[in-house]
Parts: structure tokens; sequence; C-alpha cells
């Protein structure tokens, strides 16, 4: 990676949403599960900052790309003494290296009902943690090799507190190997090989573009496939839509594979849903993180009224509402919802996003590239 994409201002709004993302998310159930294990930090943070949902996501690859690399820099870095400076370029290493593979993995991965946050976590994190500890490339190659070892995580998993847990366990476990390959441990080019046939796509790890070109910062609380919707709602709303009439929304076949829950009876399953949460906007603007603790009943009855039809001509991140009620029929096109590259947040509404989340503890802590990480790590992990 050259040294205009290392510096690109994108690393710094991503790890900045991460950490308010962990923060607010640092008292769900899964990382209280997942604190209990006291020896693996790096796994209940990477818990912490996914499990809400609301962490950034690259859309060519449709995975969480801080997730699981942000964690393993920022407790590597605080453990080894290190300054935010080397975690950002350590995070930023292990970024692009997943994003790489995720992209060439992509649909193929989706296809097979993989996860792919959990399957190239492992390398991302892997990757970060090989430049905190300063390795060569062919060390680093082996600690990538022997970290998608471990790799696993499935999209059955959706809608449950295993998503985020399973992303959690790709972190550790790209750390693990990182630390196995720095004590001697080698592997084989055949795991890479061996990739490509379990896992579909290729095995690539260094991209043709940065991939932090084409992230997303998420402007709501679920699965990315469900925000066009949601923004289609939103525009319905406003034009008079009736909540009590009726509705079609066409989307790609990949949202509906990454979103394919209908009645949901938990929060996390409407997290996964496009009835829901459209019948949510139309009836209350669109969610926030409180409105997913538990399922409004109300929503739950315009759901059952709304259809998902599928159209592959469209883009995976586009939807299409038609509301039929009382009033004129409606029809709502969305191409791309708002936090992702044709229509990125600004500084200002990342802020916000973050205040909302975390208020102002983490103002200015990227600032200075020399601030030691360890105390970063205590403001996302303290009680």
């Amino acid at each position: 990676m050259d040294n205009t994409s290392k510096d690109h201002p994108g690393y710094r709004q991503a790890f900045l949403d991460w950490l308010a993302c962990a923060w607010a998310g640092r008292n769900e159930r899964a990382p209280k599960a997942s604190r209990a294990n006291r020896d693996d930090r790096v796994a209940s943070l990477a818990v912490s900052g996914h499990v809400l949902d609301f962490d950034d996501t690259y859309g060519p690859g449709l995975a969480h790309l801080s997730a699981p690399t942000a964690p393993a820099a920022l407790v590597l870095g605080a453990t080894t003494g290190t300054t935010m400076g080397r975690v950002l370029d350590a995070y930023t290493a292990g970024f692009e290296a997943m994003g790489a593979l995720a992209r060439a993995g992509h649909p193929d991965l989706y296809e097979r009902g993989w996860h792919p946050t959990a399957v190239t976590g492992t390398v991302g994190a892997a990757t970060a943690a090989a430049h905190l500890f300063g390795f060569d490339e062919a060390r680093t190659r082996v600690a990538r090799q022997l970290a998608i070892l471990g790799a696993g995580g499935l999209q059955a998993a959706f809608g449950s507190d295993g998503k985020s847990l399973q992303v959690g366990m790709a972190a550790a476990q790209g750390v693990r190997a990182a630390v196995l390959a720095g004590q001697g441990g080698i592997a084989t080019r055949r795991i890479e090989e061996a990739y490509e046939t379990v896992y579909g796509g290729h095995w690539e790890v260094a991209g043709s573009e940065p991939a932090i070109e084409q992230n997303w910062i998420k402007a709501f609380p679920c699965c990315l496939q469900t925000h066009s919707s949601i923004e289609a709602a939103e525009q319905a709303a406003q034009g008079g839509a009736d909540p009590d009439g009726r509705g079609v929304v066409t989307v790609h076949r990949r949202s509906r594979q990454a979103a394919p829950l209908d009645d949901v009876t938990t929060g996390l399953e409407a997290k996964f849903s496009i009835p829901y949460t459209v019948a949510f906007t139309l009836l209350h603007g669109a969610p926030t993180v409180e409105d997913f603790v538990a399922v409004d009943e109300g929503a739950r009855r315009v759901a059952s009224c709304i259809e998902v039809q599928l159209d592959d001509r469209l883009d995976q991140a586009a939807a299409v509402l038609s509301w039929h009620g009382a009033h004129d029929p409606i029809e709502i096109r969305v191409e791309a919802a708002r936090g992702s590259p044709p229509r990125p947040m600004s500084n200002d509404q990342l802020r916000a996003k973050v205040h909302a989340l975390a208020g102002t503890r983490f103002d200015g802590v990227l600032d200075d590239p020399e601030r030691p990480a360890a105390d970063v790590l205590a403001r996302v992990e303290e009680q």
C-alpha cells in the first residue's frame, strides 16, 4: 500500500466509529458472556464492537473490516506498550489484507453460507498482529496461513449472539496465529490453495485498490442490506404512505441472503428483517440502537403486510419500495443509502454518531500518534 492510501482519513474515521460502537455495545449479553473468558481481551472487545451491527462495512466483500482488525491492533498495541500511531498502521494493514480477501471471495463466500467477516477476519487480525510484531513478508504469510486454519462462521448465526461471538473468535484466532508464527511455526502454500476450494473465490491479500475507498459508515444499527429499504420507507412516510396499506420491497438476492428473516420475535432478529425495518420506519422513523432492545408489536403487524421480491438487475445495495394504501400508490427507489461511498457521512455526521454512542470520551483520542495505546484501550474497556 502506498503512503497516499495509508494516510487516507477514512482509516481514522472507521477506527473512531468502531471505538464508539465497542463502547456502546460493551454491556450487551454477548460481550458479557465473552468477557467471562478473562484471558481473551481481543475476542471480548471484538464482540463488543460488532454486537450492535452498527460498525463499518466493506460493500464489495460484505465484510466488517474493523470488527476483527481494530481490537487485535488495539489490544496488542496496549499490552506491548506502543503508540496509537503504530496501532493505526497495524489496523490499516489488517484492514486492507482482509478487504482484499473478502473482495476476492465475493460472492462465493456468501453463496456457500459463510459469514465473510468471521472467515476473512482471521487473516485481517493476523496481519494486524504481524505488523505490530515487526514480521517480514514471509513470516506474515505464515501467520495468515495459520490463521485461516481456524476460520469459520456462518450466516445461519445472523439474528443471534452467534454473529458477534464468531467475529470475536476470528479476531482471537488471528492473533494466536501470529503468535505461533512468531514462535517459529511453519505452514504451507497448500493452505491457500485449499482455501479456494473450500471457501470459494481466490486467496488475495493485496488489493488493486484500497478497500477504504469502498467502506461504509453505517447510519442505522442493523444489517447493511436493510439500509436502502429503510431509506425508501423514510421517503414513503414523508410522502404520506398509509401504514395500514400493503407493500413490496424489491432487492438483490444478496440482500435477502443477508437479511432473510420476516416474522421476528427478538430485537436481534429484527436487525436482519427487511419487512420489519421497513414497517418500523413507516411507523416511527428510522431505527436507533434503543429501538432494537425489543420487538415493536405494531411494526411486526405492519411487517406481515410487506412482501420481499428479488431482482438481480438491481445493485446489491439498492432497494425499491412499492406501497399501496388509501392514497395513490408510492414507489421509491434508493440506489445507495446514507453512509455508503457514493453518499458518505460528513465529519459532522460521524461526530454526531460517535457522540450518540459514547458521548465525548473519544474526542481527540486519535489526534496524537504518540498517545499510548493503553490509554485508548482503557477508555473503551471502562465499565
